[in-house]
């Protein structure tokens, strides 16, 4: 068969039907795993800021990914042409946190099984991806990391500040050291066992100290 032969055939003009039924079955599936995956995504947030944006984003994109689907796996020339008209869209949305991008692709995928008529695969992987979240996210941290920021005055000040630390925290490890006419800045990520934080007036009123901060620490970001 010649390249003129092929474009000659019909079979750029098949069209698989899907019908009502099929089209409500599988948008049903959506709305219900795109809630599914919102449930989750809530669930399991533990950022500073909720982004409602984005939790309502998550069933809203398995809903439309699961129609475009439908429709570009009844025709090969409008699988074509969707291919043309999504390689020109550009997504622009900053993503704050890693793990947002996991929610994303799993509406994504949620969509495309279910549009490709495998709903028994997007339920079972859902539930399986669910719990699977669920279970880490819920995992609880036995050493909070922090993050201290000690204002001393002399040499004498920092030393004893850091003996003080020795004793008062599970360990602590300086990242930060600036030295000015004014006196040191001394920043450290500390470990702590619990949420008791009694230990930072103590540092305060060691001579020498004139401040001492304690803010929450991810890696990422203070706050």
């Amino acid at each position: 068969m010649t390249f003129n032969d092929i474009f000659k055939s019909s079979f750029l003009e098949n069209v698989k039907s899907f019908s009502v039924t099929d089209m409500a079955i599988n948008m049903l599936f959506a709305i219900v795993l795109g809630l599914f995956v919102f449930l989750v995504y809530k669930k399991t947030f533990s950022g500073v800021m909720y982004s409602a944006g984005l939790a309502i984003t998550l069933p809203g994109l398995t809903m439309v990914t699961t129609m475009v689907i439908m429709a570009v796996s009844s025709n090969v020339v409008l699988s074509l042409g969707m291919v043309g008209a999504l390689s020109i869209v550009r997504f622009r949305a900053a993503i704050k946190d890693p793990l947002e991008i996991v929610y994303l692709f799993w509406s994504l995928a949620a969509g495309i099984v279910i549009g490709a008529g495998m709903v028994p695969l997007a339920v079972l992987g859902s539930v399986i991806i669910g719990a699977a979240l669920l279970v880490f996210s819920n995992r609880k941290v036995h050493m909070n990391p922090y993050i201290i920021v000690l204002t001393l005055s002399d040499k004498t000040a920092e030393e004893k500040a850091l003996a003080s630390l020795q004793n008062l925290v599970e360990r602590f490890v300086v990242k930060t050291k600036s030295v000015t006419a004014g006196g040191t800045e001394l920043t450290a990520e500390i470990r702590i066992k619990n949420q008791d934080t009694g230990f930072v007036q103590d540092l305060y009123e060691i001579e020498g100290v004139s401040s001492a901060v304690l803010v929450s620490y991810n890696g990422e970001y203070m706050s």
